[in-house]
């Protein structure tokens, strides 16, 4: 199919530019080059411009993946979570449901506005939008196959999967770019684990927002010491953020616990867009937002917030 399309445009271009007197018959006069000609060839390399655009090859469109609730949560475990040293949770909420265990806070912190939630209605209300989510993404069809390590590679916004849905990796740095569009959403899918290396890294460009990463892991993720992590991991099992890491998202755990290690979480950042987004694809059902978060509802001050987290100030008592 590749190169017949090649075929194809380059004998478009070489019809179109050959003068009119080549084309003729024999015995007939010659007559001068016509315009249309000079346009079928401008055609011909319009045309192979756009197959061979690397926008064209390469961009998608992706529904954002609703978190409801379970937004409000900088980590959120199933049976436990369980920290060592001083870690901060920036301003988002703890939570565990339907366990009950919760250690190593303080020394850990949590800083307000967020809450710590321990086998209540709310977290229990977390965990069922976190299952929403994660069948969601889970279910989202794959649109583009990578290799297993995703280190030195540059992506743009889509949904991936290494192959047959395999482990993923990253043992270096990766860069996600949202071409200029603030909306764009990237989703990573694996039936298995997402392990990270020591010091690797998620590097966003071209207006990406951590709000829009999401990683859904078939069984447990594992983040490597030193390393920055962006996004959203909605894992099956557990999560374990080894010691000095740095994430600009939320650690997700629908049945285990999450383990923390003197870590930073810093609340993911999201422009509030005010564009509908509905999601209709397979696995999904269908979700219509207003903002990447959802509703915004107003507090006291003048600040307009979303259950997603994102927050733009109305006045100039807002925060």
């Amino acid at each position: 199919m590749f190169f017949t399309g090649i075929a194809i445009v380059v004998g478009v271009a070489a019809i179109c530019t050959l003068p009119i007197a080549q084309r003729s018959r024999p015995g007939r006069r010659r007559r001068p080059v016509r315009p249309s000609a000079v346009g079928g060839a401008a055609f011909a390399v319009s045309l192979t411009a756009v197959l061979f655009s690397p926008m064209a090859a390469g961009a998608a469109i992706v529904p954002t993946v609703p978190l409801g609730t379970a937004a409000e949560y900088a980590v959120l475990g199933g049976q436990a979570v369980t920290n060592t040293g001083p870690s901060t949770l920036g301003g988002k909420s703890l939570g565990v449901s339907p366990g009950s265990s919760i250690t190593g806070f303080p020394p850990g912190l949590v800083p307000a506005p967020g809450v710590t939630h321990a086998t209540d209605a709310a977290a229990a209300q977390a965990q069922s939008d976190l299952t929403a989510a994660y069948d969601t993404a889970a279910g989202r069809p794959t649109g583009t196959t990578t290799t297993a390590d995703l280190a030195n590679v540059n992506l743009g916004p889509g949904v991936y999967a290494g192959p047959s849905r395999g482990a993923l990796l990253l043992t270096g740095p990766m860069t996600l770019d949202a071409g200029n569009d603030p909306t764009a959403v990237f989703i990573f899918q694996t039936d298995s684990s997402l392990t990270t290396g020591s010091a690797s890294s998620v590097n966003l460009i071209n207006g990406a927002q951590e709000c829009n990463v999401f990683w859904q892991v078939g069984s447990s993720a594992t983040l490597g010491t030193g390393s920055t992590f962006v996004g959203n991991i909605l894992a099956l099992t557990s999560i374990t953020v080894t010691s000095g890491v740095t994430v600009h998202g939320r650690a997700l755990a629908r049945n285990a616990a999450v383990t923390l290690d003197n870590d930073t979480f810093v609340a993911p950042t999201c422009a509030n867009v005010n564009a509908e987004v509905t999601d209709t694809t397979p696995g999904g059902g269908a979700v219509t937002t207003t903002t990447p978060g959802g509703a915004p509802t107003t507090t006291p001050g003048g600040a307009s917030t979303t259950p997603g987290g994102n927050t733009t100030s109305t006045n100039a008592g807002g925060v």
